[in-house]
C-alpha cells in the first residue's frame, strides 16, 4: 500500500464542537473520511493520536482532547482525507462529546488493558452511546496501553479483547501503545479501509443529532 501524506488541516481542541460543520466542510475536496475515537477518559486516546500524527511521544502536557487533524491517504490508488477526531471521556463532557458524532466513517472504541473499568465500559456505555447516535458506523475496538503488561499482572488479555470484539459486533479487535508506537500505523490503515467499505450518502446531519446512514 502506498501512502502519502500532507497536512491540511489543526483546528484548536476549544472550538471543536462548535465548529463541528464548519471544520468538516474545509478538511478537503476529497472523500473525507472522518474517524473518531472514543472511550474512558485518561484510556489513552488523545496519547494514541498525538503520537501517531506528530511521530512523538508526548512527554509533557496532554491535552483532554488533541487538535483535529487531517492528512491525504493513498490507498489502492484511491486519494482520501483522513480527519482525526478526538473526544473526552470525562461525564463534564457527557452533552457536548455527540456532537462530534456526525458524519463518522468509522470509530475507534478504546479502552486500556489497564483498566477493567474502562473494559467493561465499552459494552455498558460507549458502545451503547455510540449506536444511540450513529448505530450503521463501523466500530473498531482499540486496546490501548499495551506495554502496562510488562508491570501489570491484571491486565485485560488480548483474547478477552476479542471476545468483546465479538459481543459488541466490531469489525475488527486491535492493540497498540502509544509510548513504543506499537500497532499505530495498523489502526488507522484499518480505520481507513472500514470506512472506505462504509457506503456512503451526500448527506450532513443537522442538527447534529446522527449520522449519515
Amino acid at each position: 500500500m502506498q501512502t502519502v501524506i500532507r497536512r491540511c488541516l489543526t483546528m484548536g481542541a476549544e472550538s471543536q464542537y462548535s465548529d463541528t460543520l464548519r471544520s468538516s466542510k474545509k478538511c478537503s475536496k476529497l472523500r473525507p473520511l472522518k474517524i473518531t475515537a472514543v472511550g474512558d477518559g485518561m484510556v489513552g486516546k488523545t496519547c494514541m493520536l498525538i503520537t501517531y500524527t506528530t511521530k512523538q511521544f508526548p512527554t509533557e502536557y496532554v491535552p483532554t482532547v488533541f487538535d483535529n487533524y487531517a492528512e491525504n491517504i493513498i490507498m489502492d490508488g484511491q486519494e482520501y482525507n483522513m480527519c482525526l477526531w478526538d473526544t473526552a471521556g470525562q461525564e463534564d463532557y457527557e452533552r457536548l462529546r455527540p456532537l462530534s458524532y456526525p458524519n463518522t466513517d468509522c470509530f475507534l472504541l478504546c479502552y486500556s488493558v489497564g483498566s477493567r473499568s474502562s473494559f467493561e465500559n465499552i459494552a455498558s456505555k460507549w458502545h451503547p452511546e455510540i449506536q444511540h447516535h450513529c448505530p450503521k458506523i463501523p466500530v473498531i475496538l482499540i486496546g490501548t496501553k499495551t506495554d502496562l503488561r510488562l508491570s501489570q499482572n491484571d491486565c485485560v488479555t488480548r483474547k478477552k479483547g476479542k471476545k468483546m470484539m465479538k459481543k459488541i459486533g466490531a469489525v475488527k479487535y486491535l492493540e497498540c501503545s502509544a509510548l513504543t508506537n506499537e500497532g499505530l500505523d495498523t489502526i488507522f490503515t484499518e480505520s481507513v479501509r472500514a470506512a472506505i467499505k462504509r457506503p456512503r450518502q451526500n448527506c450532513f446531519a443537522f442538527p447534529f443529532t446522527q449520522c449519515c446512514k
